[in-house]
């Protein structure tokens, strides 16, 4: 299931056209992906979802495709040499993949190619070889490790800045050890701010169609909170410019009922809405 397919049959759910989502999820993964209903499909361009948790299987001893289990294996490494992988050599190759490190995306990433998608030209049968990126990788912790004859899997869990492949992660540690590696499974547990404990799976939001946060829990959720008076809130309504909060950043703006008004950003002495959300 794509993120498409989850924001089309939400659409169903929910009644309404007005879905959209924040933070691609890969097909083969599970876990949070953020979707705005209605008024909601305004904030999803400035959410600042740029830290983001995984909890991961790694599979050493196969290298494929794709570098996650739906690709076609490329090289399958001796039984013997993937026996021989040693605990502190797997610990030592996951601690150069953490910190701020060079990463070569998937050749099957959305990363475009020439205003392309890398995935479709590599169906398309194209040979494709991304350029490496700095990416930040918080957070790289093994949680268990199970050995059988001729493959072990890892459990770990990846904190690690937006634009970061975590199948990548498990091609690079597969290619240190010189056994070939790849991602066996995939739970996305945090994106920015929202996390598995706020998340409905499809089948609950079936039966019982209600949002995680209505709009004023999710601009307090995502954003810095400014709260004004009420001729400020007439006026921030009305898209006029209003005093500097001394906020960096973008920030929620909310009346006096705690509704959110907008979402505003200082520009010198005075703030600017992005976007109004309740006009006047």
């Amino acid at each position: 299931m794509t993120s498409h397919d989850v924001v089309a049959r939400a659409r169903r759910i929910m009644g309404t056209r007005k879905v959209g989502h924040a933070g691609t999820l890969d097909p083969m993964a599970t876990g949070v992906l953020v979707l705005g209903i209605e008024r909601a499909t305004k904030l999803l361009g400035h959410l600042a979802l740029d830290r983001k948790t995984y909890l991961a299987t790694i599979s050493l001893g196969t290298s494929t495709t794709t570098d996650d289990a739906e690709g076609e294996p490329l090289a399958t490494a001796e039984p013997g040499l993937v026996d021989a992988v040693t605990d502190d050599a797997i610990a030592a190759g996951i601690a150069t993949l953490t910190g701020e490190i060079q990463q070569r995306p998937s050749a099957v990433s959305a990363v475009k190619v020439d205003g392309k998608r890398a995935y479709a030209r590599v169906r398309a049968g194209e040979e494709v070889e991304l350029a490496a990126r700095p990416v930040t990788v918080y957070r790289f912790d093994l949680l268990a490790t199970r050995r059988a004859p001729g493959g072990i899997e890892l459990d770990v869990v990846v904190e690690c800045s937006s634009g970061t492949y975590v199948r990548a992660l498990a091609r690079d540690l597969g290619a240190a050890l010189g056994t070939g590696g790849h991602l066996a499974a995939l739970r996305r547990t945090t994106v920015g701010p929202f996390t598995l404990a706020a998340a409905r799976t499809l089948d609950v939001l079936e039966e019982r169609p209600e949002l995680s946060f209505d709009l004023d829990e999710a601009v307090a959720t995502a954003f810095p909170r400014r709260d004004v008076d009420g001729a400020t809130a007439r006026a921030v309504r009305h898209g006029q410019r209003i005093p500097a909060a001394g906020v960096g950043g973008t920030y929620g703006v909310f009346d006096p009922d705690g509704h959110a008004l907008a979402l505003a950003a200082d520009d010198g002495s005075v703030a600017r809405a992005v976007v109004v959300l309740l006009p006047a």
